[in-house]
């Protein structure tokens, strides 16, 4: 073979496997799904997407912000959905549902080994993570002032704690609304008559808050400065903060903490419901669940998962406190909560 026939060849060679890779470049879809930032698009983007990436040769792109902030997204763009999939709050995940805003999930082996409490509205939504919201402190404060670890959600209307208390701002927070209801309901209050916490909040819990804030990201912080000692905060947040050094601990008070299940659904009207429905179904998955689980502690809904060491240490704990956990009414929260938002911010954050 001739010098110029073989650098011909070599030439089409190099040709066709650009070409190759132009094309192959050209296929790759963008998925975009909305969920928080922070450690949960981290370890999603990091370790739970590559996989289905590379299988599916698509990229999947978060677009962060609070729930609050992803219903409001995908409520402007209704009829023309601009991301495909969203993870939010199970309360506020049931508030798209009603707005139809979720097309109902195909029917997989993944979804059907979730059970009954993970799956909403006949499908309209599933689990992504089971956590748990009860009431988080600081180890560090609470041993220098010699005081015994909470163990009821009254405790943070108890004296000791008067200037130490961190809560979120209810209108905003699943955090601060679960422990506004479930101190609702030590006064004799239920998810639908919120009277007996309003009434009380102002001269037991309230003297005791240094400040009401609109996200969790702040609570370490304070709790560094020395300004929060108690606080509702997740399971999933304190085992993550405490991977990290953080002085914390995370107690469910003896009434129960309550289920918070952060949901996923696909968007009606996306420009890639196949694909959408894909990328749903493979993060309940068992494989995607314990990439999950191990790298960022959002525990499974999936119990298929297998997990060991740490991870299946904390959910091994995650499993004792559901046995007493308590759940809240969303269809009966969703009607009443722009009232109480507003009664709220004038009674409460005023």
């Amino acid at each position: 073979m001739s010098y110029r026939t073989t650098t011909t060849l070599a030439v089409a060679t190099a040709c066709a496997l650009l070409m190759t890779a132009q094309a192959a470049q050209a296929q790759t879809k963008t998925l975009y799904i909305g969920m928080n930032g922070g450690n949960m698009e981290r370890t999603y983007t990091q370790f739970v997407f590559p996989p289905f990436e590379k299988a599916n040769n698509v990229k999947v792109v978060v677009v962060p912000g609070t729930s609050t902030d992803i219903l409001a997204k995908a409520q402007a763009a209704k009829g023309k959905a601009q991301m495909h999939a969203m993870v939010l709050d199970d309360g506020i995940m049931v508030r798209a549902i009603g707005m139809g805003l979720c097309e109902k999930l195909k029917p997989s082996a993944n979804l059907s080994a979730v059970p009954p409490i993970a799956r909403l509205k006949d499908d309209h939504a599933v689990g992504l993570s089971m956590g748990l919201i009860g009431l988080g402190y600081s180890t560090k404060i609470f041993a220098e002032k010699g005081w015994a670890a909470p163990t009821s959600w009254s405790d943070l209307a108890d004296p000791r704690f008067k200037g130490k208390v961190v809560v979120q701002s209810m209108p905003a927070s699943s955090f601060g609304l679960s422990a506004f209801l479930m101190f609702n309901r030590l006064k004799g209050g239920t998810d639908k008559n919120v009277d007996p916490a309003f009434k009380a909040w102002s001269t037991s819990i309230g003297p005791n808050v240094v400040e009401y804030i609109p996200n969790s990201s702040k609570v370490v912080e304070m709790m560094q400065a020395g300004d929060a000692a108690l606080f509702p905060y997740t399971l999933t947040q304190v085992e993550l903060m405490k991977s990290k050094g953080m002085p914390m601990e995370f107690v469910g008070p003896k009434e129960g903490a309550v289920v918070l299940l952060t949901a996923q659904c696909v968007l009606a009207d996306n420009p890639d419901a196949e694909l959408a429905h894909k990328l749903v179904d493979y993060l309940i998955s068992p494989d995607a669940q314990a990439l999950a689980m191990e790298n960022g502690s959002y525990n499974p809904v999936n119990p298929k998962t297998v997990l060991k060491g740490k991870a299946a240490d904390e959910q091994a704990r995650m499993n004792a406190i559901l046995k007493t956990a308590a759940t809240l009414d969303w269809d009966v929260i969703n009607a009443e909560r722009p009232e109480w938002n507003k009664r709220w911010n004038r009674t409460v954050e005023r």
